[in-house]
């Protein structure tokens, strides 16, 4: 069986394809070029963010030790229209977005696989922490790796066609097939970073992509008081307390982001608990019905919370059992029964 094995240059994606080669499958490494960053040796680069030059070659080395060809495709446009156009317009429409999902949905488990195929692959393999079976996604055996709160747009009709090799290993475990591989991939640390943001600043990197754009406003206190001004309310999210610029005596965090008057909403910690939450483009693994007795995760590494679920069409209304905290439009919500995924879907609003 052929199968394109998508190698970022980290050592998940090392270790993905060299496993599947040493299982006896015919591996094609592809690297998706998704924008231009510059090298790690240069002054301005990091470490810790994924998908640079750097990593290119890093990945091309990897193939080469593995003796299998390697591929970089260009996928800077559609990276452009699809993940840095959407983190740039949730922003400024009050959302919080969430690019590492959007990328995974659009990019690599679509135009990616669509890709693959076009090569004659049967399959699109990534380092990826998950489960797969022929009747979904599962947990990974690691639950400090595991990624499948980032998963959560995969079609489940593609899902035959998809292999994680990873999914059964710990994070130790990886590196330790990278040494006995001899990858030079094996001690490099993780990417944990949003790619295509320089020094990590969305605030800034909003106002350079969007000059035009006037976000000046008001930051005002729950109960009506006017506590001050900001320059931009995209630099706030839901949940945030340092950077307010304002003192009250006591700590205030930021409740909600109206763009339409672009006023920053503030508030004590217990008005972030919600009891209830809206979802839309949800995408179900399991037939979606009225679903009870589930878990839900509402940020990465966020607490499994029981909860019952509604589903409307495209739409579903989650109720938790015990109130969830800051609870962001535009961030993911993922539903589980147990270590399996039921579904998931965009936070559209929430309810106290």
């Amino acid at each position: 069986m052929r199968i394109v094995a998508a190698m970022s240059g980290g050592v998940d994606s090392s270790v993905a394809a060299a496993r599947l080669q040493e299982q006896g499958y015919e591996v094609i490494g592809v690297h998706m070029k998704l924008h231009n960053q510059p090298t790690q040796t240069s002054p301005s680069s990091n470490p810790k963010r994924c998908c640079g030059l750097d990593d290119a070659m890093d990945a091309r080395r990897v193939a080469e030790k593995l003796g299998i060809p390697f591929y970089v495709m260009d996928m800077q446009k559609e990276f452009q229209k699809g993940v840095v156009d959407y983190f740039t317009s949730e922003y400024l429409a009050g959302r919080t977005p969430n690019p590492c999902i959007q990328c995974n949905g659009i990019l690599k488990f679509d135009l990616l696989f669509r890709r693959a195929q076009a090569l004659g692959a049967q399959v699109l393999a990534t380092g990826h922490y998950a489960r797969l079976s022929e009747t979904g996604m599962s947990m990974a055996k690691d639950p400090d790796k595991d990624q499948t709160y980032f998963l959560f747009p995969m079609r489940p009709e593609v899902i035959p066609n998809i292999r994680f090799p990873l999914g059964g290993l710990t994070k130790a475990e990886v590196r330790e097939e990278a040494r006995r591989f001899g990858l030079t991939t094996a001690e490099k640390p993780e990417s944990q970073e949003i790619c295509f943001i320089p020094s990590d600043d969305h605030a800034r990197f909003i106002r350079r992509a969007k000059p035009q754009a006037e976000g000046a406003g008001l930051i005002k206190h729950i109960d009506g008081r006017i506590l001050g001004e900001h320059d931009g309310y995209w630099r706030y999210t839901v949940g945030q307390r340092r950077g307010l610029g304002v003192a009250l005596g006591e700590p205030v965090y930021v409740l909600r982001v109206e763009p339409h008057s672009k006023t920053v909403i503030v508030g004590p910690n217990s008005a972030l608990a919600h009891h209830q939450i809206r979802a839309r483009q949800m995408n179900w693994f399991k037939p979606p019905d009225q679903r009870q007795d589930l878990q839900a995760r509402i940020r990465h590494r966020g607490a499994l919370i029981p909860c019952d679920v509604v589903s409307e069409g495209n739409d579903a209304t989650i109720s938790f059992q015990a109130p969830v905290r800051a609870a962001a439009p535009g961030q993911a919500v993922v539903l589980y029964r147990g270590e399996e995924v039921v579904g998931g879907g965009w936070i559209q609003d929430v309810n106290a």
